[in-house]
This record gives structure tokens, C-alpha cells and sequence, in this order.
């Protein structure tokens, strides 16, 4: 199994308190205390490695998609919306991030970083309605030659920490890994109206994996 990059620091700093815990736990006397010491040690580390584990993704390669920027479940797919970005009558999607899922994010589709802004917000939780307005989040922008794309990585009641690795003017490519929200959170993505949504609620998706959106045949 693959981790992430973004999560070395984090699993060598559990992986210390761990071991630490371990080696104190030869010192206790009582049996039923050490078993459940050594228990949760294992658990602790067990959930940290499985947050940021980085599994291989088979990217689609044809043309006229969108694919998954995030591991999750649809929670929220809606039509005739409007966005300051890709302008009116988009089609958005909404991907709830379970503490459970992989957290790596991916890039969606081929073309270049346009547009990057981060807001400093609250933490509630993520699938709640209001937290792609009010949490922390990084909305991006990239522009493709099907027209713009936004996605925002939004915070949840876990998240504490946004990463993303863009810069305004950076050429990417589908399926790239570019960053993730850590412990629990949500992506939405908007797209122009001639991209028919491929997902529907309750879907669960794979980030680089999962087609989205189609592109309408003109």
C-alpha cells in the first residue's frame, strides 16, 4: 500500500507515540490495562495509515470527461446553478469525504490552473448545505479546452488542514494527485450546463477514476 506524501510527518509522529507506548506498556503490571494500552496503540496507528494511504488509479483517457476530484459519495447534484466563475446555468456536484475514505485529490480534467482562491471559514460539518459557503475552503479554477471547470476543497468538522499544491498558471492533467483535506471533508465541482452529470446521489466515486460528467454532443 502507497501514502501519501502529505501524510509522512503525521504517520511518523503517531508511529513515535506509539512505540512509546508500547515500550511503557511493558513497565505496567496489570494485565487488562497493558491489553487495552496495546490496543489502542494499534488502532491509532491502524487509522492513521489507512487515512493516508495513496492507491493507484486507473485514469480514463478518452476525451469529453470530467472525473472524480475526490474518494466519497454523492451527496448533493444540482442543475441551473450559478457560479461566479464558470457563469450561469452550471451543473454541480458535491462529494462528502468520510474520515474512512482516501483523501488524496485529483485533478479533474486536462488544461490550466486560472483561477485559485483560499478562504479562511468555519468547521462545520461537511455535508451540511451551508459549509461550501461558510467553511474553509480553496476554490480552483482550471480552464480547459471544453471551457472552465471549478472545484472547491471545503473543510469539515474534522479538517483542520486544506493542501493544495497549485499555482495559478500550472498546466495539469487528469488524474494528477494535487493535494487533500485532512480527516473528513467535501469537494464540489461546477461545470458549463453542456456537461451531462454521469453520477447520480448516493453513488460512491473514486478519485482519477470515476467519470462525473459527460461533454453533450454538439
Amino acid at each position: 500500500m502507497m501514502f501519501t506524501r502529505y501524510g509522512y510527518t503525521t504517520i511518523g509522529v503517531v508511529a513515535i507515540i506509539v512505540f512509546l507506548i508500547l515500550i511503557s506498556s511493558l513497565f505496567i503490571q496489570n494485565y487488562p490495562v497493558k491489553i487495552i494500552l496495546v490496543i489502542l496503540a494499534a488502532t491509532f496507528l491502524f487509522l492513521t495509515l489507512n487515512f493516508f494511504r495513496d492507491p493507484e488509479r486507473k485514469i480514463p483517457k478518452q476525451n469529453g470527461i470530467i472525473v472524480s476530484p475526490a474518494d466519497g459519495k454523492i451527496i448533493v447534484s444540482n442543475t441551473g446553478v450559478k457560479n461566479h466563475y464558470t457563469g450561469q446555468n452550471c451543473n454541480m456536484i458535491s462529494i462528502f469525504m468520510s474520515p474512512l475514505n482516501v483523501h488524496v485529490n485529483r485533478i479533474p480534467i486536462n488544461g490550466k490552473v486560472d483561477y485559485l482562491k483560499y478562504y479562511e471559514g468555519k468547521f462545520t460539518a461537511a455535508f451540511d448545505d451551508k459549509a461550501s459557503e461558510n467553511n474553509e475552503r480553496m476554490e480552483i479554477g482550471i480552464l480547459s479546452n471544453e471551457g472552465k471547470i471549478l472545484f472547491i476543497q471545503v473543510a469539515g468538522f474534522l479538517a483542520r488542514r486544506i493542501v493544495t499544491e497549485l499555482k495559478t498558471g500550472d498546466s495539469v492533467s487528469i488524474g494528477e494527485r494535487f493535494g487533500m483535506i485532512k480527516f473528513g471533508s467535501r469537494v464540489d465541482i461546477f461545470v458549463p450546463g453542456d456537461w451531462i452529470p454521469a453520477v447520480k446521489i448516493n453513488d460512491i466515486v473514486k478519485a482519477g477514476e470515476t467519470i462525473l460528467f459527460e461533454l453533450k454532443v454538439r
